[in-house]
C-alpha cells in the first residue's frame, strides 16, 4: 500500500502557483487586518467577515497545493467564496445622500 511520491506530495508548477495564490492572498489580509481597529463596530464586523473568506480561501489552495483536495473541489470553493464575497457586499448599508436641505 505505498503510495507514490508524486500522489501524496503534489509539487508541481500547479502547486507552486497555488501556494504563491496563498501567500498573496495571506498577505492582502495581513496588510487589512490592523486597518480594522479604526473602524465603526458594524463596518469592523462586515470587514472581518470579507478578511475570514479570504483567509479561507487561502487555506484551500494550501489544501490543494498538498495534494488534498482536486482541482474541482478548489474551484467549488473559489466560486462559493466569490459568492459569499459577493453576498457580504451586497448586504452593506446603502451611504447617505446629503443634499442642499440637509
Amino acid at each position: 500500500m505505498v503510495r507514490s511520491l508524486r500522489s501524496m506530495v503534489r509539487v508541481g508548477e500547479r502547486a507552486q502557483r497555488a501556494l504563491a495564490s496563498a501567500a498573496m492572498l495571506d498577505d492582502v489580509v495581513a496588510h487589512q487586518l490592523p486597518l480594522l481597529a479604526a473602524l465603526p463596530e458594524e463596518s469592523r464586523r462586515r470587514s472581518a467577515d470579507y478578511l475570514a473568506e479570504l483567509v479561507m480561501l487561502a487555506q484551500s489552495y494550501r489544501h490543494y497545493a498538498r495534494g488534498w483536495i482536486t482541482k474541482r473541489e478548489l474551484d467549488r470553493r473559489g466560486r462559493t467564496a466569490v459568492t459569499r464575497l459577493d453576498q457580504l457586499r451586497r448586504s452593506r448599508p446603502l451611504p447617505v445622500q446629503l443634499t442642499e436641505q440637509d
